[in-house]
């Protein structure tokens, strides 16, 4: 069936079937990311980020951070910024400038390559309060991941691979999570790591205030888990 599809896509679209099996299953060399969220740094809203890290690559937002925060990031470093919202962000509204990062990209509930990587992202968090922004309950966060897997499994049968680094703002259940109910994690996070096997979940949402006592990563099978909060800088071989 897959070799159909491929034949197919040949056939009708000679040049994009070129672009997609030629080259695309290889992975990159090696990516540095600036991954940020839920707290706004001094060290990084400074006039020495570029000195400080003059050889990023990407820069990824996990959430709940204001977008001149980010905006200025992007611009100081020149590079591409992937990010999803937080329950603290606004809901996205297309016709409302205030509502968007300006020079980023949402990832939110989408999938794309980047640097030579398949990214996805998931916002939001659990629902905690009736009329919250990006607020979720875990059947709603569960169907948001199925449409979500529809385009992963599209990204198996075109790159090979369904997924490498998977972007979101809650942490998986029983990973990272905490007990109140702002700070649960989802349920759909994990399935999403059961079936689709990202290399990195990077997420934020919960703060870790002793971070001599909890850990920022965990392995979860295939998975890594990085609580990047308020900022992580990770190198992807």
């Amino acid at each position: 069936m897959i070799l159909d599809f491929k034949k197919a896509l040949c056939g009708v679209f000679p040049s994009l079937a070129v672009s997609f099996f030629l080259g695309q299953n290889s992975r990159t060399m090696g990516v540095k990311i600036l991954a940020v969220s839920d707290q706004v740094v001094e060290r990084i809203y400074s006039s020495q980020l570029a000195q400080l890290y003059p050889d990023v690559d990407l820069i990824i937002g996990c959430g709940d951070l204001p977008y001149t925060y980010l905006e200025y990031i992007l611009t100081v470093l020149g590079k591409p910024l992937l990010y999803v919202p937080g329950n603290h962000d606004p809901d996205y509204v297309p016709a409302n400038p205030k509502t968007r990062v300006h020079g980023g990209t949402l990832l939110d509930d989408k999938t794309l390559r980047r640097n030579g990587l398949i990214f996805a992202g998931l916002g939001g968090s659990v629902l905690y309060r009736p009329d919250g922004a990006n607020q979720y309950t875990q059947f709603a966060m569960y169907l948001r991941a199925y449409n979500l897997a529809l385009k992963l499994i599209m990204n198996r049968i075109l790159y090979g691979r369904a997924l490498d680094v998977l972007v979101t703002h809650s942490p998986p259940a029983g990973i990272h999570d905490d007990d109140d109910p702002a700070h649960r994690g989802l349920h759909a996070i994990n399935w999403l790591m059961r079936w689709f096997k990202p290399r990195y979940v990077l997420h934020g949402h919960t703060h870790f205030y002793r971070q001599n006592l909890a850990p920022s990563h965990s392995q979860v099978g295939a998975t890594t888990v990085i609580n990047v909060y308020p900022y992580r800088l990770i190198e992807i071989e």
